[in-house]
């Protein structure tokens, strides 16, 4: 036992003497992967499915790499998703127009191993969390009143309602994958430049959501409000709640507008990134 621990530490000291550590900033562009249907868009004439992933979008990461040897390493990631916009409802109907999108605002975080094929390739895998942010849904809704509606009103016919609203979503700790495959080039010996493409593949289970804003104005004809705020976050229309729960189980006599199935959600995606690494020197050069 004492000489397993002997070499094991012999190993250790070799890795850190040996260690180097390099800290990397990047900037890129992700697509949809797999894409899953978000929502429905629908005209008088069909009804059509829209695919997607909330993973789609521009993303910012700052990198720190620890390496063991000339080939194996340690790699933890925070990144900033900054998602793309994805069609969530588009109808477009008679007397009703909908104009429903969805997108990520979300923080995330990985932790990989890197391995150097050469000099210049090298490749990366590990596990991806998601540690923060929301998906955030923005909502415009424009309904036409009838006749009833526009005498309760006390407004000409051809008057409607305009509804404009945005809810946040938020999901349970999901857990996924990253991997990366990518080319460095060497300026000097302290800096580099990079180009990777990187996959992620995970997915995220809904918890809960809320109404952050909410207005409804009544709007004549020709587009002059008539009335504004007549709903708003404080004062919503009967059915609405400001927040809502997703459970894996629901009544079927279930009557609480609170409470919804919950369903899970796509944030996989493919895409570029462009960066600078600073490499420190090597602890056995100091």
């Amino acid at each position: 036992m004492k000489h397993k621990i002997l070499a094991l530490s012999a190993v250790v000291m070799s890795a850190l003497a040996y260690g180097q550590v390099q800290v990397s900033v990047s900037t890129g562009y992700a697509f949809a992967s797999a894409g899953m249907k978000l929502g429905e868009t629908v005209n008088v004439s069909e009804t059509g499915n829209s695919y997607g992933s909330y993973g789609e979008g521009a993303n910012v990461q700052l990198r720190g790499t620890y390496f063991f040897n000339d080939s194996f390493g340690a790699d933890l990631s925070l990144g900033y998703l900054q998602g793309a916009d994805q069609t969530v409802s588009e109808v477009n109907i008679p007397n009703t127009d909908i104009n429903a999108v969805a997108r990520a605002r979300a923080f995330g975080a990985s932790a990989s191993v890197v391995y150097k094929f050469t000099n210049n390739i090298y490749g990366r895998f590990g596990a991806l969390i998601k540690v923060g942010g929301k998906t955030e849904a923005v909502v415009s809704r424009k309904a036409a009143f009838s006749e009833a509606e526009a005498n309760a009103f006390n407004v000409p016919v051809g008057s409607f309602s305009e509804t404009t609203y945005t809810e946040d979503f938020h999901g349970h700790f999901p857990l996924g994958f990253v991997g990366a495959l990518g080319y460095k080039f060497d300026l000097d010996s302290n800096f580099s430049l990079f180009v990777e493409a990187e996959y992620y593949g995970i997915s995220l289970k809904r918890k809960d959501s809320e109404l952050s804003e909410f207005n409804t104005n009544i709007v004549l004809p020709d587009g002059t409000v008539a009335v504004e705020g007549f709903y708003s976050l404080d004062n919503l229309p009967d059915g609405t709640v400001k927040k809502t729960t997703y459970v894996d189980d629901l009544s079927n006599t279930n009557t609480d507008p609170s409470k919804k199935l919950s369903q899970k959600v796509p944030y996989s995606s493919f895409g570029l990134n462009f960066g600078i690494t600073y490499k420190f020197k090597k602890r056995a050069e100091k």
